[in-house]
């Protein structure tokens, strides 16, 4: 029974999990704008979301934590040009535009992009 579990599942262990979630999350930051499943999307959100109140302190601590999870040209944007965008916003960074179904599989399809 699944009572009190925080997140999704996704069909996939933790270790995979994590490592999709680090995946989107890097390829949300480099490019602004992804296209995804509905589900990868939320999870993504939330996950991309505490990144970047973390770039937003923009301390030594806190680069080293990103530089754990990212690849250092992803942190560097995130730091260098995400967190001061972000500087006077207290959330909400991120948006999702649900867009209906793929053709092959049936899977809600939505969009996941940085607020500008």
């Amino acid at each position: 029974m699944r009572k009190r579990k925080k997140g999704r599942r996704l069909s996939r262990k933790g270790d995979q999990r994590k490592a999709l979630l680090k995946s989107l999350a890097s390829a949300l930051i480099l490019e602004e704008k992804i296209k995804t499943t509905e589900a990868k999307a939320k999870e993504a959100a939330g996950f991309v979301e505490k990144q970047i109140t973390r770039a937003k302190v923009g301390s030594l601590h806190s680069r080293r934590l990103l530089a754990g999870l990212f690849a250092s040209e992803t942190v560097k944007k995130l730091v260098s040009e995400i967190g001061p965008r972000y500087k006077e916003k207290k959330g909400g960074y991120t948006r999702i535009i649900k867009l209906g179904r793929r053709k092959t599989n049936g899977a809600r399809m939505a969009i996941i992009e940085l607020v500008k």
